[in-house]
């Protein structure tokens, strides 16, 4: 699968929601960051921003879910606009059930993991997604640097996923620029999102353009995918 860049809105300008979504309309989702200032100690937008943005663009919108109770909450998602919802496994009381809801209601149904999250206790969970986003900085403020210690939790996901035969896309989120989006595709992620690097660019467009370009490349040459 080729590369995806998914530009983080938590990075944009919340006064021009609509002007910052038609910025960067050739990347391939539009990462929405839902926090509740419970999860996470921040607290950004919900349910009627994410009706609102699906009616100002044509990019699918892949919402992340740092927020308790995702189990109650997260269909709502779906039936708001996201064409993708991930919760966070730490949050979610039934993951399975949660998978399987989210998809009957007809979006994508992701997990994330935050940093100290294990991979190994969900291998059988696997089966159940569309995606698994491993985050590469503590959840709850964009800006933060990169943490290089998740590219080994990276690699094992990759792993196991090559191990199923499953066609699940690996997301990281959480310091990917121009200078760690080649180890972040190299370790086998193929969903990337991205915050300042985009939206804190000159042109967000060409940069969406440029860090796909960059993870492709690295891609190509990368061992997991010459195996797949």
């Amino acid at each position: 699968m080729a590369a995806q860049i998914n530009p983080s809105i938590l990075s944009a300008d919340f006064a021009r929601l609509a002007d910052e979504a038609k910025a960067v309309e050739g990347a391939d989702w539009l990462h929405v960051d839902v926090m509740d200032n419970h999860f996470v100690p921040n607290l950004t937008l919900g349910v009627p921003v994410v009706e609102s943005l699906a009616r100002a663009t044509d990019t699918p919108l892949d919402c992340h879910l740092m927020i308790e109770a995702p189990d109650r909450w997260a269909p709502q998602y779906v039936e708001a606009g996201a064409g993708s919802v991930t919760f966070h496994v730490e949050a979610a009381a039934a993951p399975v059930r949660l998978a399987r809801e989210i998809r009957a209601k007809g979006a994508r149904a992701s997990m994330a993991l935050k940093p100290a999250t294990p991979i190994e206790p969900y291998e059988d969970l696997l089966p159940e997604l569309d995606m698994l986003l491993i985050m590469t900085v503590e959840p709850g403020f964009g800006g933060q640097a990169f943490l290089d210690i998740m590219l080994p939790k990276v690699r094992r996901t990759r792993e196991l996923i090559s191990k199923h035969g499953l066609e699940l896309w690996l997301q990281v989120d959480g310091g990917v620029s121009a200078s760690t989006i080649e180890r972040c595709a190299d370790a086998g992620a193929d969903v990337f999102v991205a915050g300042s690097a985009v939206y804190g660019a000159n042109d967000p467009a060409e940069a969406v353009r440029a860090l796909r370009n960059q993870a492709g490349a690295a891609t190509a040459k990368a061992s997991w995918a010459c195996d797949h």
